[in-house]
């Protein structure tokens, strides 16, 4: 595989209600040093209704080609649509990449994409780089996060879904360039009908900038209100360990870890966690990590940048009641 015959590497662009997902810019970031690299040129494929501005954004984040699929049905994520006009694209321009974000979508769609055009595509990736070869290199955890496996895809064009909040944002300059490509879809009727959408309010951990976690350390279901108490004096919102999701104590998308979200908040504050791989894999990057556990052993604490050595049921009732002072 080279660049000779692999000309782009093409990022999805994710939107949601015409907006483009941030994954989207680091995607971008990521794609721009990749192509310092090789001679790539970054390029970005944007589905969606009214998004004319974005498309004009994904240039002033770096992409300088942009393959623009504009119509009422592509408003809202459509597995199939998407697939169909994006199967089309890589066909006509033969990328030497597409990279998609690890969310809900793109996880969705990616492996269609790849199916359809029978090559490889490797998930939940954290890093990727091109070799002295010109192989496009995916890294991702593996056994938990235990070891990194460096993947490269024999099959053309490779494909990877990327981790959010893992790679660096591209940078926005108004004073880049770029082609808007207006691109027709192809006709199709929609595979299905939204009727009814319903959001989670208050929680976006990969956003959060004060995240407080709870782990094996809580004895009951009932204890994240202790945890929620101190996490809204602080401006923050509730994680929590895989153990504790599992046992259903709390919803999914609280889970931080390797299989759940991967978070970069300012402040993250592991309550009772003892710091498995999987969840180091999701947190280990945070600004700062407070450790609170009543173990001085626990590996969580080699992470922290501040170790309580305590039992959680004393010191953040201590911590709340001295916040609540202030």
């Amino acid at each position: 595989m080279t660049a000779n015959d692999k000309r782009e590497i093409l990022v999805f662009a994710e939107q949601r209600k015409g907006k483009v997902h941030p994954v989207t810019i680091e995607l971008l970031g990521k794609a721009i040093e990749l192509s310092n690299r090789l001679p790539l040129m970054v390029s970005s494929v944007l589905m969606g209704r009214d998004v004319q501005g974005e498309a004009q954004e994904l240039i002033y984040y770096g992409a300088k080609k942009v393959y623009l699929f504009e119509d009422s049905s592509l408003y809202s994520y459509d597995p199939i649509l998407y697939k169909t006009n994006i199967v089309a694209l890589t066909k006509e321009i033969n990328p030497y990449a597409i990279l998609f974000g690890s969310t809900h979508i793109g996880r969705s769609l990616a492996p269609r994409v790849a199916a359809s055009l029978r090559t490889g595509l490797t998930a939940d990736c954290t890093n990727l780089s091109i070799d002295e070869d010109g192989a496009f290199i995916q890294i991702r955890p593996a056994f938990t996060g235990n070891i990194l496996a460096h993947i490269k895809t024999k099959t053309s064009p490779s494909m990877s879904t990327v981790r959010y909040k893992v790679m660096q944002r591209a940078k926005r300059d108004e004073k880049r360039e770029g082609t808007i490509v207006k691109m027709t879809p192809l006709p199709n009727d929609p595979s299905w009908e939204v009727i009814d959408e319903r959001v989670i309010e208050g929680i976006n951990l990969p956003d959060a900038e004060v995240i407080v976690s709870g782990g094996r350390g809580l004895k009951r279901a009932e204890d994240f209100k202790m945890l929620e108490e101190l996490a809204k004096l602080l401006g923050g919102v509730v994680g929590s360990s895989r153990p504790l999701v599992d046992e259903g104590w709390i919803g999914k998308e609280h889970q931080v870890g390797f299989s759940g979200n991967t978070v970069k908040p300012k402040l993250y504050i592991a309550c009772g966690i003892s710091g498995s791989p999987q969840h180091l894999a999701g947190m280990r990057d945070s600004e700062m990590i407070v450790a609170i556990n009543s173990d001085p052993s626990a590996p969580i604490f080699r992470y922290a940048d501040m170790g309580i050595i305590g039992d959680i049921y004393e010191i953040i009732p201590k911590m709340i009641e001295k916040l609540k002072r202030r």
